[in-house]
C-alpha cells in the first residue's frame, strides 16, 4: 500500500481521511434524489435558486448555497440562455411615444402588455413568433407563428389577444418601433378598443426588455432544447411548452409560483 501511495503521490492521511468518510451515510441522499427528480421533470430549465424555490414549495427549509453545492456534486447545470428578428424598416407610419419608460411592474392583469417578433431557424426554414406577454405576472397571453413576418401574424395574435380583455379593462400595450405596430391598421385595432399605445424608442431593447427575455428563456428551454422532426412537430410542442410555461414553471419574483397560480392567487385576494 505504502508503494501505491509513494507512486500516486498521495500523502497517507488524505488516503485514510478518503477511506472514513467514504463509509459514513450520505446525510443528503434524499435531498439529493429531491434535486434530481426536479431537475429532471423540468428538463434542466431549473438553476439552482429556482430549484430551491421549488423544494420551498414542497416544505423543505433550505439555503440557495446548499442546493448550488449538491447541484455541483450531482453534475446539474441550467442550461445557457442563447438572432433577434429587426422588424425596423425606418418610419413607414406613426411612431408612438414611450409611455411605458421601463416601468414593467403592473398591479393588476390586463394592464400592461409587451410584444415584439424574434426569429428563428428549424429544418431548413425561418420562422417568425410573435407573442403577447402580460407584465403582470409574465404570462404569455397569446401568440402566433408563421413563415412569413407578414402584418397577419401580428393582427391575428392581437385578435386572439383581445379575447381576455373585459370592458373594465384600460390597457397599454408596448412594442419596438417594427413596421407592424406603425401601421395604421394596427394603430386602428388599439384606438378602436381604447388601448394606449407605445413604443421603444430606435434601436433601444432595453426598453422591452421583458419580451427579450422571454425570448431568451425560450430559445434555451425549448428550441435549443428538443429535436424536432417537422414544423408541425415543433408547433405542437411549442403549445406545450408555453401552457408549461404559464402553468407551471415558477419564478421568484412571483413568489415562488408559475404566472397563472400568481394571477389567481391575486385576482382571490382582491
Amino acid at each position: 500500500m505504502q508503494a501505491l501511495l509513494k507512486l500516486a503521490e498521495l500523502p497517507r492521511s488524505t488516503y485514510y481521511y478518503w477511506i472514513q468518510n467514504s463509509n459514513r451515510p450520505d446525510k443528503d441522499k434524499e435531498l439529493k434524489i429531491l434535486i434530481q427528480n426536479i431537475y429532471d421533470e423540468h428538463q434542466g430549465r431549473y438553476g439552482y435558486r429556482r430549484i430551491r424555490d421549488e423544494l420551498m414549495n414542497q416544505g423543505h427549509k433550505i439555503n440557495h448555497k446548499k442546493v448550488q453545492r449538491i447541484m455541483k456534486e450531482l453534475g446539474l447545470k441550467s442550461l445557457v440562455r442563447m438572432k433577434k428578428y429587426r422588424s425596423y424598416k425606418g418610419q413607414v407610419g406613426k411612431i408612438a411615444p414611450n409611455i411605458l419608460e421601463r416601468n414593467f411592474k403592473a398591479e393588476k392583469p390586463n394592464e400592461k402588455w409587451v410584444t415584439d417578433i424574434t426569429e428563428f431557424k428549424l429544418c431548413g426554414e425561418k420562422l417568425y413568433l410573435s407573442p403577447m406577454l402580460d407584465l403582470f405576472n409574465g404570462e404569455i397571453i397569446a401568440y402566433t407563428i408563421d413563415s412569413r413576418p407578414t402584418y397577419s401574424l401580428v393582427s391575428k395574435m392581437l385578435e386572439k389577444s383581445f379575447q381576455q380583455l373585459t370592458e373594465e379593462d384600460e390597457l397599454l400595450i408596448h412594442s419596438d418601433q417594427g413596421w407592424h405596430y406603425q401601421m395604421k391598421k394596427y394603430r386602428h385595432a388599439l384606438k378602436e378598443r381604447k388601448i394606449t399605445q407605445s413604443m421603444s424608442r430606435k434601436g433601444n431593447c432595453y426598453d422591452n426588455a421583458v419580451i427579450e427575455s422571454f425570448f431568451g428563456i425560450m430559445k434555451s428551454e425549448f428550441l435549443y432544447l428538443k429535436d424536432f422532426e417537422s414544423i408541425e412537430h415543433f408547433k405542437q410542442e411549442f403549445e406545450k411548452y408555453i401552457d408549461y410555461y404559464n402553468h407551471k414553471r415558477i419564478k421568484a419574483k412571483l413568489k415562488g409560483m408559475s404566472p397563472v397560480q400568481y394571477r389567481t392567487h391575486a385576482l382571490k385576494a382582491a
